[in-house]
């Protein structure tokens, strides 16, 4: 089985990713950042805050579900907001994507809030809030079950550091966590997590017997060239000691976002 982690930067590198996607040929894609605009004419559209335009693909989501045909997907928002075509606002929605191969059984999955709660009518106020999706799946090849959970970590503008919003983060992780995975089996989380690696959010999920196979390999970025500021670290991928390992890379080449992808794959 092949997991790919990756937050997708809202499509920003839209050939290169798109080709990645494509390519990697991975069982399990957990994404963050993905947008989806219904009543979008255009492929592109504007995110902006003071200071800031970044460009978007209206709907990504729909995009990568098209490219991956044997997979099936689900789109979970954290808000509704306006993006912008020129001067005229138009609602799209933010959030986590998943996209599980057709052949591996979903057996249950939960989707909720971790921080904050979804707002219909704007982005609001950093941090903002913020989801997790969890599902458990046959893994057809071993004949063994295992839970996938990835997040998109809240964003605080005073920086990465530990806060009382993400303790109650981590803690809410955990606890959605166990809503799905029984335990006494394979467990695999993953993200964009927006926290150092001293961040109380790893003792958190250290409570169920999850390491971090980031730090734990020896890498030290998960940041590529689009991505100018100091604090390499954003992303991880932790697993519990039943999950054999057979290769786990945190993708240099190519770049398709301002992150790293990460590539866990497991016998």
């Amino acid at each position: 089985m092949r997991v790919v982690s990756l937050n997708a930067w809202a499509g920003r590198l839209h050939a290169e990713i798109m080709a990645y996607l494509a390519a990697v040929d991975a069982d399990v894609f957990c994404l963050q950042e993905v947008s989806r605009t219904p009543g979008a004419h255009t492929d592109w559209l504007t995110y902006r805050e003071p200071g800031l335009d970044l460009p978007q693909r209206a709907n990504f989501f729909d995009e990568v579900a098209a490219a991956l045909p044997d997979h099936d997907g689900l789109f979970a928002p954290t808000a509704t907001g306006p993006l912008y075509d020129g001067d005229t606002p138009i609602a799209s929605q933010f959030g986590l994507a998943t996209f599980i191969r057709k052949s591996l059984p979903v057996t249950a999955q939960a989707v909720d809030f971790v921080h904050g709660r979804y707002t219909p009518d704007g982005w609001g106020p950093h941090p903002r809030a913020r989801n997790a999706h969890v599902l458990r799946l046959l893994d057809t090849e071993s004949d063994a079950p295992i839970t996938i959970a990835h997040m998109h970590g809240l964003r605080d503008t005073a920086g990465k550091g530990d806060t009382p919003a993400r303790l109650a983060q981590a803690e809410a992780l955990v606890s959605l966590i166990r809503r799905v995975w029984p335990g006494q089996e394979r467990l695999l989380v993953c993200g964009d997590f927006n926290v150092l690696p001293d961040s109380v959010t790893f003792a958190t999920l250290g409570q169920l017997g999850l390491r971090d196979l980031v730090t734990g390999h020896g890498h030290t970025d998960t940041r590529t060239s689009h991505y100018a500021k100091p604090g390499r670290f954003a992303d991880y991928l932790l697993v519990t000691p039943d999950v054999t390992v057979k290769a786990f890379d945190v993708v240099a080449q190519p770049e398709v976002s301002d992150h790293r992808a990460l590539l866990l794959d497991i016998p």
